[in-house]
């Protein structure tokens, strides 16, 4: 069985390449907003490297009247918080050096967090970077809906998951949104 540095490595070179393949798939992902559970505040996030822009995802569910908030890390081995933001808003580096929201926005509880990933299963198994942020996060806000967003083809048949890892209510792709079993 690979372990999970070698399939990071793989995993991140295949989003790459779907990135390059696609740069109209984010938008194409957006819209399905629409699809997405019920909830008021939702958690996106500003995409890095390979990830899925989550920019038109964010302007979809801005229009559709939801709150939005990103994730904010405050401590590297603490959940993450979630700040009140609408897309355009000025943004500085947390803590892990990600964009996020200034200090004076409001915290608020997202009812559902959508999460970048490096690969996913129709499980709900969800393979991050590494860093722990969103499975202790995922941990602390045991009710708010989970949701992947990624490229159709980073979904893998299945994924080793370990004790800590938290699975996914459902996947938001360019395919459309589908719950995971």
């Amino acid at each position: 069985m690979t372990d999970k540095h070698e399939l990071r490595a793989a995993m991140r070179a295949n989003r790459k390449r779907l990135a390059g393949l696609d740069p109209e798939a984010s938008l194409r992902a957006a819209e399905h907003a629409r699809d997405l559970p019920a909830g008021d505040v939702v958690a996106v996030y500003r995409a890095i490297g390979s990830e899925i822009d989550a920019d038109a995802l964010s302007m979809a569910l801005a229009k559709q009247g939801r709150q939005l908030c990103l994730p904010v890390v405050i401590e590297r081995d603490a959940p993450m918080i979630f700040r009140r933001w609408s897309p355009g808003e000025p943004l500085e580096l947390d803590a892990a050096g990600v964009p996020a929201p200034f200090p004076l926005a409001e915290a608020v509880t997202p009812d559902l967090i959508i999460t970048p990933l490096l690969a996913f299963d129709a499980a709900g198994g969800r393979l991050g970077q590494g860093g722990g942020y969103y499975d202790r996060t995922f941990a602390a806000l045991p009710e708010a809906l989970r949701i992947g967003f990624a490229y159709a083809g980073q979904e893998v048949e299945n994924l080793p998951l370990e004790p800590h890892d938290i699975r996914l209510h459902g996947v938001l792709t360019e395919r459309g949104y589908r719950a995971t079993a």
